[in-house]
């Protein structure tokens, strides 16, 4: 059974960066290959809402609000997804989640940006 665990979530001050990790435990490289991932995230008292996609070409989409600070890649041959935070905001605190709509959720990593 295919698990995806993400990693690298923490407490920051607001202008740092942080990297999130996401990996598909017992994938297969092709299932991996083939399957589009995202990050999503869930502020208090608010709606989980998508914040990056990567499909199996690469193609990636952004929302509007992380635009030239965020990055989502992947490693196919890592089995492992990453979002690259950098010039974090308050706002931008939440549970991070992965997500896939194969192999479905992760359990999901903290981020606390301070002010």
């Amino acid at each position: 059974q295919v698990q995806l665990a993400e990693s690298g979530g923490g407490l920051v001050q607001a202008g740092e960066s942080l990297r999130l990790s996401c990996r598909a435990s017992g994938s297969t490289f092709s299932a991996f290959t083939f399957n589009p991932f995202a990050w999503y995230r869930q502020a208090p008292g608010k709606q989980r809402e998508l914040v990056a996609e990567i499909r199996n070409g690469h193609t990636t989409t952004y929302i509007e609000s992380v635009k030239g600070r965020f990055t989502i890649s992947r490693d196919d041959a890592e089995r492992t997804v990453y979002l690259e935070m950098n010039s974090l905001k308050p706002e931008d605190t939440a549970v991070y989640y992965c997500n896939s709509p194969f192999f479905g959720w992760g359990q999901g990593t903290q981020v606390t940006v301070s002010s």
